[in-house]
């Protein structure tokens, strides 16, 4: 089992790229409203804010607290869980960053100059140039502060990619044959139990702390190897908070033991 993530600037073929390598692959295609449904389906998103890229998300977090940070853990607790079932091909969403310590993963940007993103943008939207450009400009910049505000890094940083594909001179076609290619190398191997095992450990993670910033609690969470016990340390507000932290992991199956060494303010019992 594999997993590809490909990234885009906008008016690039980014997307229609990482559908046809899905397609000749014969893998899954995880894209924006793909992920919202499988983790709405997972029962990841119920009751959260959401936060994406055609809003502020430092703004958001003002306007509505925790909330855009909770809903980008449950999503990053989507994609682990997805991840962890293999031969899936992610579009975006920080998947890159996500999965980059994982040897069995292929990370791909695709990007171009403003030119050529112009021109597309202007034929698939069917608008003039100067409104193309804005809608790039707009796109990159979200894209930047999105990302920025869900992992604090650089989304073009090339460090996070094992590939970049310019478009300029690649058409889909071509630009699909490399990444084919580059995934078949033998330097792309199959996840083995350790990766399955680390992608299970990062999606019971995400999900606790999302769970605990919904209750406005924020301590350091430890899961254990074999994912059946916790330990949480760290202050909470009172010992009734420190109670409902237990009250919240009773509701995760896979959790059977939770050391709680939160501490409640002094003097209060």
């Amino acid at each position: 089992m594999h997993f590809i993530t490909i990234s885009e600037m906008l008016g690039t073929n980014g997307e229609k790229i990482a559908r046809k390598v899905a397609e000749e692959l014969k893998y899954s295609f995880i894209g924006k409203e793909e992920l919202e449904r499988a983790a709405a389906e997972m029962g990841f998103l119920s009751d959260v804010q959401k936060v994406d890229e055609e809003r502020n998300p430092p703004l958001l977090e003002t306007l509505f607290s925790e909330k855009p940070k909770i809903y980008v853990d449950r999503m990053q607790a989507a994609i682990y869980e997805i991840a962890k079932k293999g031969d899936t091909v992610f579009l975006g969403r920080g998947s890159m960053s996500l999965l980059h310590s994982f040897n069995c993963a292929l990370h791909v940007l695709v990007t171009g100059s403003l030119e050529k993103r112009i021109e597309r943008v202007m034929e698939e939207s069917q608008v003039g140039g100067e409104i193309a450009e804005k809608m790039i400009h707009r796109s990159d910049h979200e894209e930047r502060a999105f990302f920025r505000f869900a992992f604090d890094e650089d989304w073009l940083n090339p460090h996070l990619y094992d590939l970049i594909l310019n478009t300029d001179k690649l058409d889909i076609a071509a630009a699909t044959e490399t990444v084919l290619d580059a995934a078949n190398s033998h330097e792309i191997k199959d996840c083995g139990n350790d990766s399955l095992k680390a992608l299970a450990k990062l999606s019971i993670l995400r999900r606790i702390e999302a769970s605990l910033m919904e209750i406005g609690v924020r301590v350091s969470v430890t899961v254990a190897d074999d994912l059946k016990s916790v330990e949480l340390y760290g202050l909470v507000h009172s010992q009734e908070k420190k109670e409902e932290i237990e009250d919240i992991l009773k509701k995760f199956k896979e959790i059977k033991s939770v050391t709680n060494l939160t501490i409640p303010p002094l003097g209060v019992v």
